[in-house]
This record gives structure tokens, C-alpha cells and sequence, in this order.
């Protein structure tokens, strides 16, 4: 009971307050664990050897060591709140410490923002796509920044709200918190080549793979939610998924272009969805919205699997 009122409560903090302070936010404490771990060993670009097995043990183990003290402090906080306090201050301590490993408000927000930077111009749409993409922006156009804003939509849907709830689901809040670990690494380490002056493809590896498998799951499950959330299936949904390289990424993102009727694209890398239409302002709307009714049904569906897993424990 304390887990499932947590749980909305934690959405209703997301919904109204967004996200804690930046020196409160146990995201940005992992952020900077793994960027001084990552600087030091990550080796510049000229250094790079082809393969580096020594190097990979060492990005497994630094990796391995993040995760078990994120694991360990949210246990920790966990066990307190169960053993010490009362059914409705457990709920409220767990919500509090669950908001921050999840963002949907801040993520919505921050689509919607490109599309109204587009309708200043295209650089300042550029400009606001650049605060959620890595890729070079500087030569998309219009449709191309959209497409962009609603690709990054689809699949941080996933990897910023769907994961982290399905893992605190299974594991409670050490799960939530270790899968935003794991994310946060493969954000900031999981490439392939340079990247900032330094080669990450031997040392980031663990962390690309462990994102990959921590995500496998809910990427599915968040198709299932914008299916529900639109009253309908993404038909051609498989093929489509498979042409981005990510083994996950590519489900939301196929499916939201499925849904939408659009072509969402990389350029040089992939098109999903290529015989649709070109994405409006309207479909950055739709999007959003999809999103927001999906959040809702994960929520529900999250509700009824916790008290499942109770009754069955």
C-alpha cells in the first residue's frame, strides 16, 4: 500500500513541483561521480588503442562500484522508512525519494519548448533541440528539429519515466534508483568512438550494454502503453524498430511515428516510419499528449502489479 501511494505521490510532485534542486539532485550526484571517473580514464582520442580489454575492466568495475553505493543508499532509506516510520510517512519518504529518478514534467516541457522556439525561428529551435540532444544540430531544418523534439520524446518516455517506475516496481527503490544510475553512465560514457577529446568505446562499454539490458523490457512495455494510451496498434511496428542501432530505443520511437503518421529520421542513420509525413506543429502537440496519457496508464498498470506482487510474496 505504501509503495502504490508512493508511487502517485511521486507523480503528483513531478506533476506540480518538477524537479528538486540541482545540489539535492541524486542524478546530478551521479553525474558527477561518473564524470571525474570518466576523465580520468577515458583515454584521449590520440591514446585510443583498437582494442583495450584492461581498460574495459576498469570502466566494469567503476561502473560496478557507482551502482552498489546508489543501490546501498537506497536501501538504506527504504529499510529506514519501513522499519521506523508509519504506513502514510513511509509513502511520503519513499515518494520524496523516488520523484527524482524519474522526469516526465521536465521532459515534456522541454519538447514543447522546442516547437515554440521554432515558431521564433529555426536557430532558436536549433538552440533549445541542442539542451536534449547529443547529435549535431546545426544543419537540420525545420522538420528535421520536430522530428528530432518527438524522437526524444518517444524514447526518453522510456528511459526517464517508464524504466525507473518498472524497476522500483520489481525492486523497489534500490531498482528505480540503479536503473537512473545505469541510464545516467550510458548518457555519459556508452559511445562509440570520441567524444569531448576522449575515446569511450572500450571503457563506456559495460555501461551501454547495461542500459541495454536493463531497458530491454520496459522499451517494449512503453509500446504497449502509447498503444493503449492511443486505443491502437502501431502496425509494421517490428521492422520499423529494427533500423535504429539501439536494441530499445528504436521501439518507442518507431511507435510513436507509427501513431502519429509521420517520418520521424536521423539523417545517415536511420527513418522510421520513411513513407509518412513530414511532422506539423501540431504533431509535437499530439505527441505530448500521448505521452501524458501514457504516464497515466503506466500508473495504473504499476498500481495493480504492486499490489499482484504483494499478494503473491
Amino acid at each position: 500500500m505504501a509503495s502504490a501511494a508512493a508511487l502517485w505521490l511521486a507523480l503528483a510532485i513531478d506533476r506540480w513541483l518538477g524537479e528538486p534542486a540541482v545540489r539535492w539532485h541524486p542524478v546530478v550526484w551521479m553525474g558527477h561521480y561518473l564524470g571525474w571517473f570518466g576523465s580520468r580514464l577515458a583515454p584521449l582520442a590520440a591514446d585510443a588503442r583498437p582494442r583495450d580489454l584492461s581498460l574495459f575492466l576498469k570502466g566494469a568495475l567503476a561502473w560496478c562500484v557507482g551502482a552498489m553505493v546508489v543501490g546501498a543508499m537506497a536501501l538504506t532509506v527504504q529499510a529506514t522508512a519501513l522499519q521506523w516510520l508509519p504506513g502514510w510517512a513511509t509513502a511520503v519518504v519513499l515518494a520524496i525519494a523516488l520523484k527524482p529518478l524519474f522526469a516526465w514534467r521536465m521532459l515534456r516541457n522541454e519538447v514543447l519548448a522546442v516547437e515554440a522556439a521554432l515558431a521564433v525561428s529555426l536557430e532558436a529551435g536549433r538552440a533549445q533541440l541542442a539542451r536534449l540532444v547529443s547529435r549535431d544540430v546545426s544543419m537540420l531544418g525545420e522538420s528535421e528539429v520536430r522530428e528530432s523534439a518527438i524522437e526524444s520524446l518517444a524514447e526518453n518516455l522510456n528511459d526517464s519515466l517508464v524504466a525507473p517506475l518498472f524497476w522500483f516496481v520489481l525492486l523497489g527503490l534500490p531498482g528505480a534508483a540503479v536503473y537512473r544510475f545505469a541510464n545516467t553512465a550510458d548518457a555519459m560514457w556508452g559511445y562509440r568512438g570520441e567524444r569531448g577529446g576522449r575515446d569511450w568505446t572500450w571503457f563506456g562499454k559495460w555501461a551501454a550494454r547495461a542500459d541495454d539490458v536493463l531497458s530491454w523490457l520496459p522499451a517494449r512495455l512503453t509500446v504497449l502503453l502509447l498503444a493503449l494510451a492511443s486505443r491502437q496498434w502501431p502496425r509494421g511496428l517490428a521492422p520499423e524498430a529494427r533500423r535504429t542501432p539501439s536494441p530499445n530505443s528504436g521501439w518507442p520511437m518507431a511507435a510513436m511515428a507509427l501513431l502519429l503518421g509521420v517520418r520521424l529520421a536521423k539523417p545517415g542513420v536511420y527513418a522510421l516510419n520513411a513513407e509518412g509525413r513530414r511532422a506539423e506543429a501540431a504533431d509535437t502537440q499530439r505527441a505530448a499528449q500521448l505521452g501524458g496519457r501514457a504516464a497515466l496508464a503506466l500508473a495504473a498498470c504499476a498500481s495493480l502489479a504492486i499490489f499482484a506482487i504483494a499478494r503473491w510474496a
